[in-house]
């Protein structure tokens, strides 16, 4: 007995010997490092040399793991390796052939809430439906209420980043499936993260001060999943670092008391979300006008400082934008800055959507004044091509960041916690993905002219809509265009402007949202497709062009109408008039014909104004596709009948 065990244990033994060679052998040593490799579509060339274009072998693999000549797990559910394969390439060429082709389909879903309740069953499944099955219904009742925010005529809010080295990156980050809250949860990941940081700072033109890999430098950068999250963690290190002073110079004074005291700033302008962090971090937030051009600037920011202390307030926290959300206007940081730095207030710069484009030189004037701020963020999954979320942070000192918002429980500390970073200590997640894997293949396969080229061609193109805007005398200009949006109105009344964009959007061919600038309704036009081409503005602009056109005609049309029904009711009037005179009656009499005169000489300069408006449209042949006839019963061949006609 105890023989054959022997035997058996021996026969084992050798048998996991033999396999062990085999998997050893099949990693050839030869195999080239990541250092010597290229991802496909680099064009083979970067900052460093590589001889190869293939993948290399996982290195570093238990030998104990089943290689990939291993058969399959039988599994009834979900999706087995073998027809991950197939349908991963199927979901593929679906991509690639929904944009290719976006422009086939509405711009907006015409669809009311609740259209996808009575489509779903109001139950899960219990038995596993096949792949072929729910793409078909992907297809049939998710793509009817899609809005198609890479469709060449999706023109409203700012771009949201899409390519496809960053919907590859996104890929393997799901693929790895890796939680990277601290170093020791995933090192690559911390560190790629800190390098892309560094990247893109250099690449946008931050203050060395602000890099993560400056030398005996404080300042770092993390990526959190919006500005929204930006503004918010650096309101909260203010707050924190303002309160940490507080309670050493009023030791006695209860804490909800001192918070009470605190008062934040923002322009008319600022991001809604400057708001709501006020909102949740317990603070007053004073919204300050803005000039003409709809910036923030200094003389306004030190009266409400000076205002605040005044009233027993403690000012402590700045946000300024770089390229609002309403118009793409630039607080001057450089009137800012210094008022701050005096003040001793943490200056916040939020360039959710222009800081990609300080990528370009010509740019970076905008950000003057930067070196006296102690955050920075923008949002490169908005103009850069990357795909949501990546919004990228910078600070200059981390430490009063990482002060606010460090947890550190048993289960999540390691033995590497001196000698590296925890981005958990930097957000308000725990849980963190592999954001920094877009970054690092956009960056690298499109280069920074790639990305530069990008972003000059989308400013080119709002110039050439801004140009056509001026060119017809239906419009005006509301905002200076300097990036890529466009704000524009049709000249008249806010309600003809909100008319205009309901029959826009209605319309399906393409979308816009609006703003509120100086108390006016106005119509905002971002480029936003990657590929979008002069041929897509000159289109969005003959779309534009025509609804104006159709609102001014049913506008006159409705003039038309008005005059009618009052020219109806002063022939009722007239003949009430027609009555036998009588002493008790004459004053009756009088005040009806004063009454007449009123309503005509209204209706007079009524006629004044909608013949005007007609002899410029026809002049124009630009309003209305056919000259209207404005005729009406009251006319006599000398002109208009007066009062004085109708009366006698």
């Amino acid at each position: 007995m105890v023989y054959g065990l022997g035997e058996a244990l021996k026969n084992l033994n050798s048998y996991c010997q033999e396999r062990t060679t085999r998997i050893r052998n099949s990693l050839s040593p030869s195999r080239p490092s990541m250092s010597e490799t290229t991802i496909p579509g680099t064009g083979g060339s970067s900052s460093s040399s590589r001889a190869s274009t293939t993948i290399p072998s996982t290195p570093n693999m238990d030998p104990t793991t089943p290689t990939v000549d291993d058969p399959a797990p039988n599994t009834n559910n979900g999706m087995s390796r073998d027809e991950f394969r197939q349908y991963g390439k199927e979901t593929v060429d679906y991509i690639v052939d929904y944009l290719e082709n976006i422009q086939k389909r509405r711009v907006v879903p015409a669809i009311e809430p609740g259209y996808l309740k009575d489509l779903i069953p109001s139950e899960a499944p219990n038995a596993p439906e096949s792949f072929e099955s729910v793409m078909e219904d992907f297809e049939k009742l998710i793509m009817p209420g899609i809005t198609h925010w890479q469709h060449p005529r999706f023109h409203a809010y700012f771009p949201a980043g899409n390519s496809f080295p960053s919907i590859i990156a996104d890929m393997l980050s799901d693929a790895i499936g890796c939680v990277g809250f601290s170093w020791a949860a995933c090192p690559a990941m911390t560190e790629l993260e800190l390098i892309m940081l560094d990247w893109f700072g250099k690449m946008i033109g931050l203050p060395a001060e602000f890099l993560p890999l400056t030398e005996n430098g404080k300042g770092g950068g993390v990526i959190q999943s919006s500005a929204s999250e930006c503004n918010f963690v650096t309101l909260l290190a203010a707050r924190f670092e303002i309160m940490k002073e507080l309670r050493q110079r009023f030791p006695f004074v209860e804490e909800g008391l001192l918070l009470s005291k605190l008062i934040a700033y923002c322009s008319k302008e600022a991001h809604s979300s400057v708001e709501k962090a006020c909102m949740i971090g317990m603070v007053k937030l004073r919204i300050l006008e803005t000039d003409s051009k709809f910036r923030l600037r200094g003389e306004t920011l030190r009266n409400a400082i000076q205002e605040d202390r005044n009233l027993g307030l403690i000012p402590f926290f700045v946000s300024t934008t770089l390229g609002t959300t309403s118009c793409c206007s630039f607080d001057v940081l450089s009137e800012i800055g210094p008022i701050c730095k005096e003040n001793e207030l943490w200056l916040h710069v939020d360039a959710a959507y222009s800081g990609s484009a300080f990528i370009c030189p010509e740019f970076r004037p905008l950000m003057n004044g930067i070196e006296y701020a102690m955050s920075f963020n923008t949002n490169p999954n908005k103009w850069l091509l990357i795909n949501f979320d990546c919004s990228t942070m910078w600070v200059r000192d981390r430490f009063k960041l990482t002060q606010a918002l460090v947890v550190d429980p048993l289960y999540l500390q390691h033995s590497w916690m001196d000698k590296s970073i925890d981005y958990r200590h930097w957000g308000i997640p725990l849980s963190r993905r592999f954001r920094s894997l877009k970054l690092w293949f956009v960056i690298r396969m499109y280069g920074i002219d790639g990305l530069q080229k990008y972003i000059r061609e989308h400013v080119r193109l709002a110039k050439k809509m801004e140009a056509m805007l001026r060119g017809d005398a239906k419009f005006e200009i509301v905002n200076e265009v300097i990036m890529g949006l466009v704000c524009f109105r049709m000249k008249g009344d806010d309600e003809t402007n909100q008319t205009l964009l309901t029959r826009l959007n209605a319309s399906g061919r393409i979308h816009m949202v609006p703003a509120s600038l100086g108390d006016r309704f106005v119509i905002r036009f971002c480029v936003c497709a990657e590929n979008a081409t002069d041929k897509d503005i000159e289109v969005a602009y003959e779309i534009i062009s025509q609804a104006a056109q159709h609102v001014l005609h049913d506008s006159v049309k409705a003039v038309i109408a008005e005059e009618d029904e009052e020219a109806v009711a002063l022939e009722e009037m007239v003949a009430d008039l027609n009555i036998q005179e009588t002493p008790d009656k004459g004053l009756a009499r009088q005040n009806s014909a004063d009454a007449v005169g009123q309503r005509l000489e209204r209706q007079l300069s009524k006629e004044e104004i909608l013949a005007q408006k007609q002899h410029e449209s026809l002049a124009k042949k630009r309003y209305l596709p056919e000259p209207l006839e404005l005729s009406r019963a009251s006319d006599t061949p000398d002109g208009p009948c007066s009062p004085e006609i109708l009366v006698s």
